[in-house]
């Protein structure tokens, strides 16, 4: 079994493959935590799944918090009794990165794409709706471009409520109608349908500068959310963050899971 972990800004996302399958996953908040505490959670989560320990035989992650880096793997080696590969734009992606700087672009980015090209072809867009609003682009003979960066939607709202005393906070959810007739539905509907065509003029831009059209792939905690307000996202694949890693473990490892 190979032991996967998506470590961002606000969520760890945590799952467990055997072969192809992912037989559990679980969303967790990122929180700075000490190797014996998040050795301890591990196992707690494994038990409460009715997995053996001895049953991981590999395990990757991917981050871009550095201060968990450490943490994380130390913690991993010490409970599990294994090395955890760490993701990084000078391993074996089997994908070229046509970016100015490779070492920049995030380790989330880099896997997304990996299993995006492995999934659905290229040319392709994959959007990640986390801490940030990301569009990564891959070309249509299946190399990395690079794209864009934009606030994400709990950001967004954060920055909201934090300069305005006088605004409640509101449910990420959209309203049935763009023309909020409450306080809270015009909240609602300036970042649900703002963001949904955020996303659309970016996606409808790329595929100017491209001179083709892709599919569109979204994930993260409010892919659903916004896909369903797109005219341009064709589909939702919530778990291909941990596909890319499982990929890129196969890859980078003489051991399988």
């Amino acid at each position: 079994m190979l032991l996967v972990l998506d470590v961002g800004n606000t969520n760890t996302v945590i799952g467990i493959y055997e072969e192809e399958k992912l037989l559990k996953h679980w969303r967790l908040m990122s929180v700075i935590r000490t190797a014996d505490e998040i050795g301890i959670y591990l196992l707690n989560l494994l038990s409460v799944s009715s997995i053996s320990p001895d049953r991981i035989r590999g395990a990757i992650i991917s981050s871009v918090v550095p201060p968990l880096d450490s943490p994380l793997r130390e913690g991993i080696r010490s409970y599990l009794g294994i090395d955890c590969l760490k993701v990084s734009s000078e391993m074996d992606l089997g994908l070229e990165l046509r970016y100015a700087s490779p070492h920049e672009v995030g380790a989330d980015r880099l896997v997304n794409s990996v299993a995006g090209v492995a999934r659905y072809g290229a040319p392709l867009i994959i959007v990640d709706f986390g801490t940030a609003i990301t569009l990564d682009i891959i070309s249509p003979d299946g190399a990395y471009l690079g794209g864009t960066i934009a606030p994400g939607l709990g950001a967004g709202m954060e920055v909201l409520f934090g300069k305005t005393a006088k605004l409640p906070k509101v449910s990420l959810e959209a309203p049935p109608s763009v023309i909020g007739n409450t306080t809270m539905a015009s909240i609602q509907a300036g970042i649900m349908y703002g963001n949904a065509g955020l996303v659309d003029r970016l996606v409808e831009k790329t595929w100017e500068e491209l001179g083709c059209h892709g599919k569109v792939v979204a994930t993260g905690g409010q892919a659903q959310s916004i896909a369903d307000l797109s005219r341009t996202i064709d589909l939702v694949d919530p778990w291909i963050t941990l596909e890319g890693l499982r990929l890129i473990y196969l890859r980078n490892s003489t051991g399988r899971e």
